[in-house]
């Protein structure tokens, strides 16, 4: 893989690797504040350029602590300066998330959306309790975060999913969206399920028999699921 760097707006050095030839895709891993844990060539769907940039805040990137506003912005900043008309954008768990709000605040700048394994945009109490009685029996994969990037993101995802124009902003998103839910992930699919209802032009598939990782426990159905997501649309 190739690796940049790009100073955005503010200043800020942002680091990115990218591979492959073909229509350009911006990959987003889960966190937030994680390290990039998607950005390696096995993990490329083929056939695309794929673009995998590490999080303000997360070595070697700079800055620090942030939120979901200036999270997109910088998704933007790459963009413009990576000279790229639009790309498709895939993201796993909280990536997926991101990835939505990136395709609400810019739908010019993003041909598609596949988002694997996301939450959705809600703070349910049921949820978090399935999710917390699950989490005991799921195997964690070990991936290095910053706590307070994690912490800055987490606050601001919730008031994201507090504001009023929220759902209105949804059900208006003209970007193709792809929803894609773990078969055994112990965190609950019906937030996915409303989405796919709310949002004008999405779709809802579920890989069964892998856990929210399968990212790493099933790369091959990983890679497979992304690609044919992708390829529907770019």
């Amino acid at each position: 893989m190739d690796q940049r760097t790009l100073v955005v707006d503010d200043g800020t050095p942002l680091h990115l690797r990218v591979t492959g030839a073909g229509p350009d895709v911006l990959v987003l891993s889960g966190g937030p504040g994680c390290e990039h844990y998607l950005a390696t060539e096995s993990l490329a769907p083929t056939g695309r350029r794929c673009w995998f940039p590490w999080p303000r805040g997360v070595r070697p990137s700079g800055g620090g602590p942030h939120d979901m506003e200036r999270a997109v912005a910088d998704l933007e900043a790459l963009r413009i300066g990576l000279g790229l008309g639009s790309w498709a954008v895939v993201g796993h768990s909280w990536g997926g998330d991101l990835a939505l709000r990136y395709a609400v605040d810019h739908p010019e700048a993003v041909t598609c959306v596949v988002a694997v394994a996301a939450r959705g945009p809600q703070r349910d109490r049921t949820w978090s309790e399935a999710y917390e009685a699950g989490k005991a029996f799921e195997k964690g994969v070990d991936v290095a975060f910053d706590a307070e990037v994690w912490a800055a993101l987490r606050a601001s995802f919730t008031t994201w999913t507090q504001h009023p124009l929220l759902w209105r902003s949804l059900a208006e998103c003209p970007v193709p969206v792809e929803l894609v839910a773990a078969g055994d992930d112990v965190r609950p699919a019906w937030p996915l399920g409303q989405l796919a209802t709310l949002l004008p032009h999405a779709r809802l598939t579920t890989v069964p028999d892998v856990p929210h990782d399968f990212w790493h426990t099933d790369p091959d159905r990983f890679v497979a699921t992304v690609r044919q997501a992708l390829g529907r649309h770019v």
